[in-house]
């Protein structure tokens, strides 16, 4: 694929709009494959030029037309590809096709007016409130490890602020001025305020408030970790969260810790940190009513986003009268 203007809309992405070198991988493979089309109308056969040799000049790009995506989209549809990998791409598409046109180096927007096929409406799954209390209460006062307090504490926040885990593997122990090559803090935990400060999706910075069990958690972790990191000086000592090998902990370590505390704690459905972000959401929206406030929580730039929770509570509430009302029971 040309490395000039796709770099060039790539490198934009990740300057002016933040975005993390994971998403810009998605964006060149995306836009790999818009390039594998337009090789395919270069080539006599269905022998194209791979797309790492494509070298489009400026003007190539216009040459693709909406029929062509259309056409794609059935290709892919036929061939079971998913609703969302579709909407994925041409979501790409169309934000590449509109640098062209700002930049003066295309026209129309082949992607503008064509829709993805209708993708079925996936609700996130919540724990319920009686599974959540169990998952957050499961361990004894006598686990006092480094890995079953820091665990502990990674629940407890994912419960009581609705992190993703990729806000939660981030935060720093305090705000780090940073100097040198070392970076500032981008998200940081600030316990005489009560609250964690996260860079989430599109660079938007909010601050979220820990609750007191969390708190509780957290401080006991804290303990440990400042006595671990006295005897293991050459580790991190940025990370809230360490790694025993004095890392900040991965995503993936994540994932496994809060899978296995699942299955150790009796609970039946399978945990990850989605899932308590879920539950904080539905929860909160359950107790609170105020879907604003629950939007300024979880950092949708959307209210639209949020409002998925709704109908999560009516399931519940569906639920409540399916099992107790006369005319609901079956017979």
């Amino acid at each position: 694929m040309s490395t000039g203007l796709v770099d060039r809309y790539l490198q934009r992405l990740a300057t002016q709009r933040g975005c993390s070198p994971r998403t810009i991988g998605s964006y060149r493979a995306d836009l790999a494959i818009l390039a594998g089309l337009l090789a395919r109308q270069d080539a006599p056969s269905e022998q194209a030029r791979p797309q790492g040799e494509l070298r489009q000049s400026e003007s190539d790009w216009s040459r693709l037309t909406e029929h062509d995506l259309r056409r794609w989209i059935a290709s892919e549809s036929r061939a079971g590809r998913a609703p969302r990998s579709i909407a994925r791409r041409l979501s790409a598409w169309r934000g590449f096709y509109d640098w062209l046109a700002a930049e003066g180096l295309a026209g129309a927007n082949p992607a503008r007016g064509v829709r993805a096929p209708r993708a079925a409406r996936r609700l996130p799954k919540a724990l319920s409130p009686d599974q959540a209390l169990s998952l957050m209460g499961g361990g004894s006062d006598t686990e006092d490890g480094f890995e079953s307090l820091r665990d502990s504490a990674m629940l407890e926040l994912f419960y009581s602020s609705g992190l993703r885990l990729s806000e939660l593997t981030s935060l720093d122990i305090r705000y780090f001025d940073g100097g040198g090559a070392l970076a500032a803090s981008a998200s940081w935990y600030a316990a005489g305020e009560a609250e964690a400060t996260v860079t989430g999706k599109g660079g938007r910075r909010r601050s979220v408030p820990v609750g007191a069990h969390a708190r509780v958690a957290l401080a006991r972790w804290i303990a440990v970790r400042a006595d671990w990191l006295a005897a293991h000086p050459k580790a991190d000592q940025r990370p809230l969260f360490l790694s025993a090998r004095g890392a900040r902990l991965s995503n993936r370590t994540v994932q496994a810790r809060l899978q296995r505390l699942a299955i150790v704690r009796g609970i039946p459905a399978k945990v990850h940190p989605h899932v308590l972000r879920h539950s904080f959401a539905s929860h909160l929206l359950q107790s609170s009513g105020d879907l604003r406030a629950v939007q300024e929580l979880l950092g949708h730039a959307s209210i639209a986003t949020t409002q998925i929770y709704t109908s999560l509570d009516f399931q519940r509430l569906a639920a409540v009268y399916d099992a107790a009302h006369p005319r609901a029971r079956r017979r």
